[in-house]
C-alpha cells in the first residue's frame, strides 16, 4: 500500500480529502461541486484527477446510474505514510529529532507540549 500512497500528488490529495471527509462513496457531481467551490479547477481537471487516482489503485469507481467514488486508502494510512516519509527524509528516521526540531523552533506552545507529555505517558508501564 505504501507504494500506492507514495504516488499520490498534492492535487490528488485535495480530491482524497473530499472523499475522506464524506465518509462514504460520492457521486462525481458532489465531488465536482465541492472542488469547484474550494479550487479553481474545471470539471475536466477533476475527472482527470479521479481517473488517475483510480489508475493508481487508491480510489474505486463504481458505475451505477453514474460514477460513484470511494477511497481505498484511509486518511490515517496516508498521514502515517507521509509523516514517516518526512521523518525518514529530513530526520534520518528519528521522530525524536523531529520533536526536538519543533521544540527548538518554538513551533509548539505550552499546551501542545503538555498534550505530547500526556500522549507519551500512554505507553508508560509504571503508571
Amino acid at each position: 500500500m505504501n507504494k500506492l500512497i507514495s504516488k499520490i500528488t498534492d492535487s490528488e490529495v485535495e480530491v482524497m480529502r473530499v472523499l475522506w471527509e464524506a465518509g462514504c462513496e460520492l457521486p462525481i457531481g458532489d465531488i465536482r461541486k465541492i472542488l469547484e467551490n474550494t479550487s479553481k479547477w474545471e470539471a475536466s481537471t477533476i475527472k482527470t484527477l479521479l481517473r488517475r487516482l483510480c489508475e493508481k489503485g487508491v480510489v474505486l469507481a463504481t458505475k451505477k446510474e453514474l460514477f460513484y467514488y470511494k477511497p481505498l486508502v484511509s486518511e490515517a494510512e496516508y498521514n502515517e505514510y507521509t509523516t514517516q516519509s518526512l521523518i525518514d527524509r529530513l530526520y534520518f528516521g528519528s521522530a525524536k529529532n523531529l520533536v526536538a526540531s519543533l521544540l527548538g523552533s518554538k513551533k509548539l506552545d505550552d499546551s501542545d507540549i503538555e498534550e505530547l507529555r500526556t500522549l507519551f505517558k500512554v505507553g508508560d508501564r509504571d503508571e
